[in-house]
């Protein structure tokens, strides 16, 4: 076997600070010295790395399908072909009978990503029909550098062009006289800032609206009437939204409520008891958002008329506005609920079979139709698209995504434990596991997912792959830790800025208790987390490393005090507001204490496998880098440390649905093999 690459050290505070040399001949010739030395160590596990692709490849159907969106005169879907990386774009002409199915006389072919990425990095950013349907407005990234490039194509003749603008975020959004084309530009640190409006034909495009504080980020987007473009200015506390009429795309955009610190607000536009208004969640009145409406014409913050107090027990997540009804997102004791107050009639909580699920509005259709679409899923139920009659609540499974080959949902068993963290607090945790697993009443290999950071919500899913380990007697759990939203704004409050710590004690706490419940031993618990959840991963294993057998770091966000010290990179200014800003005396300390990279010391580590994307612009490769080079030098212990760079991808790894499960097998086999798990 060949040794570790050991990275060399610089004098200063920080040793491997060199490896923030993008594309010098140094760094590149050290990532790929650390993919080798993994390929190296690895090898043994090639055969199982094959047969773990081909087990999860073969549960899932490889040519399919997608459910068909009805839009005017056409249906829109999307086909999955085996061997080929993305699904393809299509449209026919839509049934007179109401149905959903194909016409394949008139089928179009609207774009193949496939033919685009030439077996490169793909990603598709917008795919926006104009609203006379005879245009495609897209985007693409073709290096996960999440910078896009835009395209129109005249769906009548096939015309490409590609509009000659820079460094934009791939939004695209149409006004209604379907030429004029709003799009966003990025500024040097990879934020969305500045908003164009273009005129198809004209060479240029005019700016519309500049955002100079650094912590905002710029959106636009329809309205669920149709009838509005609306302009959403947020940071991670304080929003701004600007309007503006659709028919009138040159016109100029309105203010409903100049930002005010603190104060967060979203809106939309469509009907209500009859009559066209405005929908505004706002917190203005309590943390868990409460509910207004406005007039038509009088949209500002000063004519907000209540409809739906705030509730402390209930959060307010979202709503949905259709001609028929209106549909809430609401969160309660963890879960996601949704609440539908039909015109003229009673409101109902659309009523779910499992304990534990995933649910949320996946399509409100048209804006007159009478049924809206629902994406519901649990650990043990693979994802289904419901349709849901509004008027009556009358559900209907309009697709199930398949698992090919023998599967039974009902022989798996999905639960829900509470922890007690050090403070008290009652933290959930969602698991799975085959049922005679939990019936045998043993420990079993345990692998413990979590996040925690920015109010995300780390609802049950199902996976295909994640059935590699259920057959092989794995248990898999969710922390729903603080930090995350699962219980609530106050519940994401608990775990940021000075309250961050309290994310990682959730995190161990959660593992305490799933060994205490006799359900793993600390020799087969292996944790995963990405992004802001390797940081998590990062944080508790320095903190706590032998609690854990193994560890998986997903493009992890390790080195987060340096970070946070240059405002030159991506992102960093916006995120004050979730860490704080280490030009703060107090706040340095307070990162410093827990920082991963900063934290690592001579003491003993599981197993460790680390993956980063070159490309990536939200946490940089050398975090990981710097992370693992520290790691090398200052452990004391011989166990397995992996660096794994996709020199091709970004944030999200490699684009591509085969690659994607080459990368799950290769983590997969790292398991097995650090667990010492017998794969037959």
């Amino acid at each position: 076997m060949s040794s570790a690459p050991i990275a060399r050290q610089e004098a200063g505070k920080d040793p491997y600070r060199w490896l923030e040399n993008r594309d010098s001949d140094e760094v590149l010739a050290h990532l790929q010295a650390e993919n080798a030395y993994l390929d190296a160590v690895l090898e043994p596990q090639r055969a199982l790395r094959e047969q773990l692709f081909e087990e999860i490849k073969g549960r899932i159907r490889e040519t399919d399908l997608s459910l068909p969106t009805p839009w005017g005169d056409y249906l829109y879907y999307q086909r999955t072909t085996a061997g080929d990386e993305y699904p393809r774009h299509y449209r026919c002409r839509r049934p007179a009978d109401g149905t959903l199915q194909v016409d394949s006389a008139s089928e179009t072919l609207l774009l193949d990503p496939n033919a685009l990425a030439d077996g490169g990095f793909l990603s598709v950013g917008a795919f926006s029909i104009s609203p006379d349907q005879q245009l495609l407005a897209y985007s693409l990234d073709s290096s996960g550098d999440e910078i896009y490039r835009l395209f129109v194509k005249e769906l009548a003749s096939g015309e490409i062009s590609e509009l000659p603008f820079d460094d934009c975020d791939g939004s695209m959004t149409w006004a209604n006289d379907s030429q004029t084309l709003f799009f966003t530009e990025l500024d040097e640190t990879h934020r969305p800032y500045k908003l164009y409006r273009h005129r198809l034909g004209d060479a240029a495009a005019q700016a519309v609206f500049e955002e100079m504080d650094g912590r905002f980020f710029l959106h636009c987007y329809r309205s669920s009437s149709e009838r509005q473009l609306i302009l959403q200015l947020g940071s991670k506390t304080t929003s701004e939204v600007w309007v503006l009429d659709a028919q009138q795309p040159q016109g100029n955009f309105s203010c409903l409520a100049p930002r005010e610190e603190d104060h967060e607000y979203d809106v939309d536009h469509g009907m209500l008891d009859g009559q066209w208004c405005w929908l505004i969640r706002s917190n203005q009145s309590g943390i868990n958002f409460a509910l207004y409406r406005a007039t038509e014409d009088k949209p500002q913050r000063p004519h907000w008329q209540q409809i739906r107090a705030h509730d402390p027990q209930v959060m307010l997540e979202g709503a949905t506005l259709n001609q028929r009804a209106l549909t809430l997102a609401l969160r309660e004791g963890g879960l996601p609920i949704l609440e539908v107050q039909p015109r003229g009639l009673a409101p109902y909580r659309v009523q779910l079979p499992d304990a534990a699920y995933s649910l949320y509005v996946q399509d409100s259709l048209e804006f007159h139709s009478p049924v809206i679409r629902l994406r519901y899923e649990a650990l043990n139920r693979p994802a289904q698209v419901r349709q849901l009659e509004l008027a009556t609540g009358e559900q209907q499974v309009l697709k199930q995504t398949p698992v090919e080959g023998p599967f039974d949902a009902d022989a798996y068993e999905s639960r829900r434990l509470w922890a007690s963290a050090a403070d008290g607090t009652q933290i959930p945790i969602s698991l799975v596991a085959r049922r005679e697993v939990f019936a045998a009443g043993k420990p079993a290999p345990l692998y413990l997912y979590g996040y925690g950071a920015y109010g995300a919500s780390l609802d049950p899913w199902f996976s295909h792959a994640r059935l590699s380990l259920l057959e092989r007697g794995f248990v898999f759990a969710i922390a729903h830790i603080r930090g995350g939203g699962e219980m609530g704004e106050a519940w994401y409050r608990a775990g940021k800025l000075e309250h961050k710590q309290n994310t990682f004690d959730d995190f161990i706490a959660s593992a305490e208790r799933l060994v205490a419940e006799g359900l793993t031993i600390t020799s087969q618990l292996a944790i995963s987390g990405g992004s802001a959840g390797g940081l998590l991963i990062g944080a508790v294993l320095n903190q706590r490393p032998e609690l854990f057998a193994a560890a998986i770091a997903e493009v992890p966000f390790v080195d987060v005090l340096n970070t946070m010290l240059n405002p030159d990179l991506p992102l960093t200014v916006t995120e004050y507001d979730e860490w704080g800003d280490p030009n703060q005396p107090e706040v340095f300390e307070r990162i410093k204490a827990y920082a991963p990279y900063e934290n690592v010391r001579a003491q003993a580590y599981p197993p460790i496998l680390a993956v980063a994307g070159y490309n990536d612009s939200r946490v940089q490769y050398w975090e990981a880098a710097k992370w693992v080079a520290k790691l090398r030098r200052d452990k004391t212990d011989d166990n397995l440390l992996l660096l794994k760079t996709d020199l091709g991808a970004g944030h999200g790894g490699m684009s591509g649905r085969y690659q994607g499960i080459k990368d799950v097998a290769l983590e997969y086999a790292f398991l097995f093999r650090v667990l010492g798990i017998p794969h037959p």
